[in-house]
């Protein structure tokens, strides 16, 4: 069984909990940005964007570079990888349900037919 790192998924998860900070990262999938402009598109002030941005931090989803006054950051995608593969472990689990439903459903759609013809 593989092991997961349990708080970097918590921070993971709940960094992405947030629509706004979603939308941070896709800017940020696009290239480094500094504060400003991360902050342009949303209806909050410079200081709640901040926020979010610390959140994101946190969770090792963004890096942070000063260059005098300006701060630029980074989209780091590690963490995402490490939940991604906590994702895929259960996907499979699902898969395989829907594999086995799929198999359910045909035999009863294959003994409905062989009843209607009787």
């Amino acid at each position: 069984m593989v092991e997961y790192d349990s708080a970097l998924l918590d921070r993971t998860f709940g960094a992405l909990a947030d629509p706004t900070r979603r939308r941070i990262l896709a800017q940020l999938a696009e290239g480094e940005d500094c504060v400003t402009a991360l902050a342009g598109p949303h209806a909050m002030s410079l200081a709640a964007v901040s926020k979010h941005l610390i959140v994101l931090e946190k969770a090792g989803l963004v890096k942070r570079e000063r260059r005098g006054r300006v701060h630029s950051l980074t989209l780091e995608a590690g963490p995402m990888e490490e939940a991604l593969a906590w994702i895929s472990r259960y996907r499979k689990f699902w898969e395989g349900n829907l594999d086995q439903f799929e198999q359910y459903l045909e035999k009863l759609q294959t003994k409905e037919k062989n009843d209607d013809c009787e």
